[in-house]
């Protein structure tokens, strides 16, 4: 499998529709919630993967394997995170001040924010002098453990720190707090998004120098219109990807960016976008685009994924999903690495899992 995955980016024939949906978090919470049938509570991930013969896309996805990129700090900066095994305080410590975020876990295990780090303008002058005493890495020993632990289930891969403004918008600021400064103060927050893209520096030249190790990098983005406007997807996003992106296809490194939202308003970018795939662009009827606007708008990019994941569900019948999947592979073939946009959900009940065995037969009869 890992060889029909790198051959799809270098354009080579594949045999049969390459299938590699992404299930690990639906497998993760019913492991946990201890309701999965005997015969799965037994499996490990890999094990659960290998039963269902289907491919693995990232090293560090639920796999309890390191993240291959690494974080270093420097002049007086510190980032330390305290609490318990259910709420914990994130505290950043600069020679400009300090940032305190609040996080919870949710019910899939996954800690998400309860109050944002930055909300005013002296807030984002702190963060600058983060980003300033920061520095981000690639480190090939985690990368080497993630792909063993892949081994031939897919060409070893995991994504990207986000882009500057997508960082602000999703790690640093609640949305309402970041347009606002953004349409107020937007020299500050500029000044802010320099500095983390020079913090990233050493991370695409360490990366750049992998190629060949490397083969394949996502920018895990998760765009969403709602979040951006054309404009603004214009002025700080396209130099960003087109400097990034850029730098990495010219050393060898194959990349694709996800979007994972509602995308309509932004669909003339796409052919143009500096990247070789388009990952988790979510069709109706759960996204906002339709099967043919996509093709339209995608150019000669490899869409990954594809079917919507609501179609998973109970409610959705297997017609539907059936007829969608027929359409995906007649429209994207063999430009396409067929998968779920986004994942598997995870509130669907195990007998769902039938759904992706008639898949997997599907993509090999093709």
């Amino acid at each position: 499998m890992r060889a029909t995955n790198l051959g799809i980016f270098r354009g080579e024939p594949a045999n049969g529709v390459f299938f590699q949906p992404r299930i690990e978090p639906w497998f993760d919470l019913h492991r946990r919630l201890g309701d999965l049938s005997p015969r799965l509570t037994a499996m490990s991930l890999r094990d659960f993967y290998d039963d269902l013969e289907l491919s693995m896309r990232y090293t560090h996805y639920y796999t309890d394997q390191p993240y291959p990129i690494a974080v270093a700090h420097t002049g007086g900066v510190t980032d330390t995170v305290t609490g318990d095994d259910r709420n914990r305080t994130r505290v950043i410590s600069t020679p400009r001040g300090r940032l305190t975020e609040g996080q919870r876990i949710n019910t899939d295990g996954m800690w998400y924010t309860m109050d944002y780090p930055v909300n005013t303008l002296a807030d984002l002058a702190v963060l600058e002098a983060y980003y300033a005493g920061t520095t981000y890495h690639f480190d090939p020993g985690a990368f080497r453990q993630g792909a063993a632990y892949l081994g031939d289930r897919g060409e070893p891969s995991f994504w990207l720190p986000k882009s500057p403004y997508q960082a602000l918008c999703q790690w640093w600021m609640d949305l309402q707090d970041f347009i606002q400064l953004l349409h107020e103060e937007p020299a500050a927050v500029e000044r802010v998004m320099r500095a983390i893209d020079a913090a990233y520096d050493p991370l695409f030249t360490e990366l750049a120098a992998a190629a060949g190790e490397v083969r394949i990098a996502n920018f895990g983005e998760n765009i969403h219109a709602q979040l951006l406007s054309p404009r603004y997807f214009e002025k700080y996003l396209l130099p960003f990807y087109a400097k990034r992106s850029g730098a990495l296809r010219r050393a060898g490194i194959f990349t694709h960016v996800h979007i994972d939202g509602f995308f309509k308003p932004l669909l003339p970018y796409l052919k143009d976008l500096p990247f070789d795939g388009i990952e988790a662009l979510t069709p109706v009827p759960q996204g906002d685009v339709t099967l043919d606007e996509m093709k339209a708008s995608l150019g000669d990019k490899i869409l990954l994924d594809g079917i919507p994941a609501i179609l998973f569900m109970p409610h959705h019948a297997e017609a539907e999903l059936q007829a969608c999947v027929e359409r995906v592979i007649a429209l994207f073939s063999p430009r396409l690495i067929l998968g779920i946009s986004d994942e598997f959900p995870q509130g669907a009940p195990e007998s769902c899992l039938d759904r992706v065995r008639w898949i997997r037969q599907r993509c090999r009869a093709t």
